[in-house]
């Protein structure tokens, strides 16, 4: 008899360890997890099967309410409420985490700014650790500490790709063992080693951690220093950020939607700045492009900076700085495509562009900047464009 009552009494505390676990523990550390990354959302109801309840209760509401006679076409409303609703109110995935690397950037020069009204920075390695935290964070759900051997083993090994590019090519040269060799291959095996601590899609984490880093960190370095040159654009753009969400809010999506002026500030940096520099394809059929025969197997290239530069295109201004080109019209996509085009477009634009907008708008919210007489004017092709004597402004606090 005591053995049988044993017996039941460890199955009844399994099952309640087991009930707590999935009830209680892990929805409870789950949610942890993203708020460590500013990502909130609604209360979770332990009763009521977490949030099940409320989103029944959403669509029964959105069900009896009143039909409208005009035919429209939003219909998120009614057909998803529980996400249109705490969309609205948490914010929508990216926006949040993106905002909380900025304001740690900012932080940290606001701690300059204490012991000097007017400082200088190198916005070139700030952005660097900027984009760099917000890749690592989005796409991997670490932060930059955990990513940082990562980006700065990928860093050693852009001018070992670089010169690999510019030198001659002999077949096979690349499996001889020369200084330069082994050094690829060390750092290549020790990022393979580090990211399988983080996922197992080895080749595709490479490319995302180095596109998302390097291409927005570099744009977004050439628009606060033509920002810095142009101090009429930043004034404008800062009255358009601080007259949509103010000096102290973070801009939401759609504050970002709203931002006119900042949006054609960035698509002109793209322009004049653009990260790639060209793109390369390699045709997998015969093909005829403008009345011209390519045979598969052929490879092509576009050099994307030669025709953003084109007066053809933009007219006599073209290596001017004018955001209003931007104005008018949408962008030509034969003339202006920084992000490639077609089915091989970047996955990362969107992601980028939110990332822009999001990071120049919170800058010019609390800090107005001018080029530092220290900084050189050298443009450089190693893997993206950049300056290659850093970038340095002068900050005050605004």
């Amino acid at each position: 008899m005591l053995l049988v009552f044993s017996s039941s009494l460890l199955l009844f505390l399994y099952l309640l360890l087991k009930i707590l676990h999935s009830h209680v523990w892990h929805p409870r550390r789950i949610q942890g997890h993203f708020r460590r990354q500013g990502i909130s959302g609604p209360p979770r109801r332990l009763l009521a099967g977490g949030n099940a309840g409320e989103i029944r209760r959403m669509y029964a509401r959105a069900a009896q309410s009143p039909r409208k006679p005009e035919f429209r076409h939003d219909v998120p409303g009614s057909v998803a409420p529980h996400y249109a609703q705490w969309s609205a109110r948490y914010g929508q995935s990216w926006i949040p985490v993106i905002a909380t690397s900025v304001a740690n950037m900012l932080d940290r020069w606001e701690v300059l700014n204490q012991k000097n009204s007017e400082f200088e920075i190198d916005v070139h390695k700030e952005c660097h650790n900027f984009s760099a935290d917000v890749i690592s964070r989005v796409a991997f759900g670490s932060n930059f500490e955990e990513g940082k051997r990562i980006f700065q083993l990928q860093e050693e090994q852009i001018p070992l790709v670089s010169m690999a590019l510019r030198s001659l090519y002999i077949p096979g040269f690349r499996f001889l063992p020369t200084a330069n060799n082994r050094k690829r291959w060390k750092l290549n095996k020790e990022i393979r080693e580090s990211l399988q601590t983080l996922i197992q899609i080895i080749d595709e984490c490479k490319t995302f951690y180095f596109a998302g880093k390097e291409t927005t960190a570099n744009a977004l370095t050439w628009a606060i220093l033509l920002l810095a040159l142009h101090h009429d654009w930043q004034v404008k753009a800062r009255e358009e950020v601080t007259s949509t969400c103010g000096m102290q809010k973070h801009p939401d999506a759609e504050d970002l939607n709203r931002f006119k002026l900042v949006g054609m500030i960035l698509k002109e940096t793209l322009r004049l700045y653009s990260p790639a520099a060209l793109i390369n394809r390699m045709t997998c059929k015969d093909v005829e492009l403008g009345g011209i025969n390519i045979p598969a197997g052929t490879f092509l290239y576009m050099p994307v900076i030669s025709i953003h530069h084109d007066a053809e295109f933009w007219g006599p201004d073209a290596d001017e700085f004018n955001p209003l080109r931007f104005s008018n019209k949408g962008e030509n996509p034969a003339a202006f495509f920084p992000f490639g085009l077609g089915q091989r477009i970047c996955v990362g634009q969107n992601l980028a562009n939110i990332e822009l907008k999001l990071a120049l708008s919170m800058i010019l919210q609390r800090f107005e900047f001018v080029l530092s007489p220290s900084y050189v004017h050298a443009p450089r092709l190693l893997m993206t464009i950049e300056p290659q004597f850093g970038a340095q402004v002068l900050l005050r606090k605004i």
